[in-house]
């Protein structure tokens, strides 16, 4: 026996020593055995049951978290170049208005038609590059206003279109992918006065 086990005997000792001797006596049945171990049984499996759900819980967050992420993932490479997009869309409202300022008599002098095939093919460039990165221009002429994707800017009264088309597009609006990058903003018909 080593001096452990001796001390552990002596501390029991001294335990037992302050109990009366009638109930040192006792023993209990084994029904009363059997009842504990029951009872200490039930506790056991309700801890293992509530240590169940935690991990069930755990990894439905862990898979919240691990999608969640991997759709932040995507949405980051899919519209990266939002902001890159915007700046862009000024030169493209430039080329066009460029192109718009050449009268028709001018197009078709030798010393502008350089210049206009020039402007032309540089915004067909800038279409192919929106193109590539999922850039669209909103369709607006001759359609309802949306809300979601026009900025009405004046009402014009009209005869000839619809209440609420559009008849005229102030500056092109566009989309990168499925999310609006700049509404287009556009003037709309009203019932004549």
């Amino acid at each position: 026996m080593n001096d452990e086990d001796r001390n552990r005997d002596e501390a029991v000792e001294k335990e037992l020593a302050g109990v009366p001797e009638d109930m040192l006596d006792d023993e209990p049945t084994a029904a009363e055995e059997a009842n504990a171990l029951d009872a200490a049984l039930d506790r056991l499996r309700e801890d293992l049951e509530v240590a169940k759900q935690e991990v069930l819980y755990a990894k439905a967050e862990t898979q919240n978290v691990r999608r969640r992420l991997e759709k932040e993932k995507d949405d980051a490479r899919a519209y990266a170049a939002t902001g890159f997009a915007r700046d862009m869309l000024g030169v493209a409202d430039n080329l066009a208005r460029a192109i718009q300022a050449v009268p028709a008599d001018l197009r078709e002098d030798d010393r502008f038609k350089g210049l206009v095939s020039g402007i032309e093919a540089t915004m067909r460039e800038l279409e192919k590059g929106f193109a590539q990165h999922g850039i669209s221009r909103i369709a607006a002429m001759g359609l309802p206003l949306d809300p979601n994707q026009h900025q009405a800017m004046m009402e014009l009264p009209s005869a000839d279109f619809e209440p609420g088309t559009i008849v005229q597009e102030m500056q092109a609006g566009y989309m990168i992918r499925d999310r609006l990058l700049r509404p287009s903003m556009v003037v709309v018909a009203k019932k004549p006065d």
